[in-house]
This record gives structure tokens, C-alpha cells and sequence, in this order.
């Protein structure tokens, strides 16, 4: 069975951020959303826009986050390392998120993490040495009917079998998934 890897966010690189001004008309149209006051709803979809332009949510990222909703930096940090869907620390091209919990489990999450993880050469957490594949798990990706599941780009691969896995990496690979 595969431990869950508590991701904790990269301070590799500590330099401010400074957004460019169509993220930061992104970010204000967001913002404008919410009753006056409450834009510290905005987080998810703030971090969710940050995550778009950068393919992660560094540091220095989601402190200017909590500036701009004029909060404290922990107050960004706790929703962006509480959803598995937030990249904390560099990613790969291609994310590959496997369902880990029980439905999933039961038929055979755990051998896949295992495939994957030896046809890619990296273990649950890792990205590729070329920087195309990062594997992670997720806790639960709501598709209990079609286990076991990956999710990669917002796109699920279903009822995975070793033969399904290759198949897919391959596809990625030479980019014929479009997402």
C-alpha cells in the first residue's frame, strides 16, 4: 500500500512575484464575484488561475494572493495545501493523479501506482527526469464506478489496466490527448 505524501510548498525559490496585468484582470474579475468583503472566497479560483499560469503554486505566488485579498500568507497556504488539486512544488508536463481510496484500492489502485511508477522510473511524488510526467495520488477523484482511475489534465482514464497505462503514457508522450 502507498503512504499518502503530505505535500508541504517549495521555498526553493523566495523572490516576490509580481503578476502580469492580464492575470491580475483575471484575479479582479474573480474578486468582483463576491459580496464586498468576502474575497477571501476568491481563493480557490485565484490559486486555480495562479496554477494555470505557472503549473504550480509556489511561495512567492500565493503570497501575493494573500496581498492581494489583503490577508495573512497562512490563510493561502492552508486551502492551497489542503486540495490535492493545488501543485505546491514544481510539476511535470503531465500530472498524473491516481485514486488511491478504497473503491479504487480494492480493484487494484495499488498495482498501478506500482506500474506506474517502474514504467515511469519515479516514485509517488516524483516527476520524470525529462520533466514530461509527475505522479501523485489523490484521495478521492469521484469516479468509484470506473476504478481504478487516473486523472491527468482534467481528464479521466478509467478502468486502468497495465495495458490501459501504456497506452496512455504513450499517448501523452506523443501529445495525441487533447485536453
Amino acid at each position: 500500500m502507498h503512504n499518502m505524501k503530505i505535500e508541504s510548498p517549495s521555498t526553493q525559490d523566495s523572490t516576490p512575484i509580481v503578476f502580469s496585468a492580464e492575470m491580475i484582470a483575471e484575479i479582479n474579475s474573480v474578486i468582483a464575484m463576491f459580496p464586498e468583503g468576502k474575497s477571501k472566497s476568491a481563493i480557490i479560483r485565484i490559486l486555480h488561475i495562479v496554477q494555470t499560469h505557472y503549473r504550480w503554486t509556489s511561495v512567492p505566488a500565493m503570497n501575493a494572493v494573500a496581498e492581494i485579498l489583503n490577508i495573512q500568507p497562512i490563510e493561502v497556504y492552508e486551502v492551497a495545501s489542503f486540495y490535492t488539486m493545488f501543485h505546491l512544488n514544481p510539476v511535470g508536463n503531465y500530472v498524473f493523479e491516481v485514486c488511491r481510496t478504497g473503491p479504487c484500492m480494492i480493484v487494484g489502485s495499488d498495482d498501478i501506482i506500482a506500474y506506474i511508477e517502474e514504467k515511469l522510473n519515479v516514485k509517488v511524488g516524483g516527476t520524470t527526469a525529462d520533466g514530461m510526467f509527475t505522479l501523485k495520488t489523490a484521495e478521492c477523484l469521484g469516479a468509484c464506478g470506473y476504478a481504478p482511475v487516473l486523472q491527468c489534465q482534467y481528464k479521466f482514464h478509467e478502468h486502468l489496466t497495465k495495458e490501459k497505462v501504456d497506452e496512455i503514457i504513450e499517448a501523452y508522450r506523443t501529445a495525441s490527448f487533447v485536453n
